[in-house]
């Protein structure tokens, strides 16, 4: 069942439909595509009662501003960076939490808060239900590079609207619930949490890691779903150029001749002709969706052991969020029932 929730008053800087990604389809040269902080994603949609992988609005710098259309008003599911969700004339909505709007309620998302610094550039935003978009190639995407996916393979615009899919007998309305330890931001889905951020990093076919390692970065302007470029000190001469083309995974560090790193992200290619000196480990894939121009970056040789460990207490901090999300659901409900 499909249910119409937001009338898209304002689709914001670059607000796109994402899920987990296309990630079997690279070999034909298909970007993975997916939410850029698959943390977020995941927390967004764990909130309001989804499988982590349901498809949400992913938001960068700039959010929409959205009517609820629903009669009986929806809970949502905020994580990720903290781009100053309001309701149009009343209170903030934070993120790490799920929050119910009423009917008629117009929801803005206007981007950096006053007084307070920047951090990440990406939030996201679960309805119950997941939206419904079409699947293509196994996923609901947005894949802008292709033009397929999403919303027509674009960007939210005026006068869109936004559909929940609903089995049949679920609600639009949930308890509202916080994700564990909301002042751990790394964990529950917020802003990167220090700078400079650090990215830990497996070594790659080509030399130079540690030397990289041991140097400052700066993200430059040059930073969106594709890949972020590094800004710094040259590099040594030999560790940048050309390198016979192959297969690039999400995270890689090429380091073209210039000696300016790019780190891949979510759109990525599939192949690439610069040398790689190593590959972000999947735990820290989240930090490198929630870079923003002009954060500070710090590169972490750490070899497969540490990768694996560092994604094992990722996974691990999921499970037991998960488990107490459920455990709040009861009490939520028993609550409702009570009428409080």
């Amino acid at each position: 069942m499909t249910s119409p929730v937001f009338d898209v008053l304002e689709g914001g800087l670059l607000t796109t439909i994402q899920d987990a990604g296309r990630r079997e389809w690279g070999h034909l040269g298909v970007p993975e595509s997916g939410a850029a902080d698959p943390w977020s994603l995941a927390v967004a949609n764990l909130l309001v009662g989804n499988d982590p992988a349901d498809a949400v609005l992913e938001m960068t710098l700039v959010g929409p501003s959205v009517a609820v259309r629903s009669d009986a008003g929806l809970t949502i599911g905020l994580a990720g960076a903290d781009l100053g969700a309001r309701i149009r004339g009343g209170r903030r909505l934070v993120p790490g939490r799920s929050h119910r709007l009423a009917p008629g309620e117009v929801l803005e998302i206007p981007g950096d808060i006053p007084n307070r610094p920047a951090t990440g550039c990406r939030a996201y935003l679960a309805i119950p239900g997941g939206i419904d978009a079409p699947i293509v190639l196994g996923s609901r995407s947005t894949c802008l590079a292709a033009g397929f996916g999403g919303l027509d393979g674009r960007a939210l615009r005026a006068g869109d609207e936004i559909a929940a899919r609903l089995a049949a007998g679920a609600r639009l309305n949930r308890p509202e619930l916080v994700w564990p330890d909301p002042d751990d931001a790394e964990w529950f889905g917020g802003p990167v949490p220090v700078t400079p951020a650090t990215l830990r990093v497996v070594a790659g076919p080509a030399p130079g890691l540690d030397t990289m390692a041991g140097m400052a970065w700066q993200v430059g302007s040059a930073a969106d779903r594709v890949g972020v470029r590094l800004d710094g000190e040259a590099v040594p001469e030999g560790i940048g150029g050309e390198a016979t083309t192959q297969g690039m995974p999400w995270g890689a560090v090429q380091v073209p001749a210039d000696g300016r790193p790019i780190v891949l992200g979510a759109d990525h290619q599939s192949t690439g002709g610069y040398r790689v000196v190593g590959v972000v480990i999947s735990a820290d894939l989240p930090v490198l969706g929630q870079l923003r121009p002009g954060s500070a970056v710090r590169l972490e040789a750490v070899d497969r052991t540490a990768a694996l460990a560092a994604l094992r207490g990722r996974r691990e901090a999921l499970v037991a969020g998960t488990a107490a999300l459920r455990d709040a659901v009861g009490w939520g409900a028993l609550i409702d029932s009570a009428g409080g």
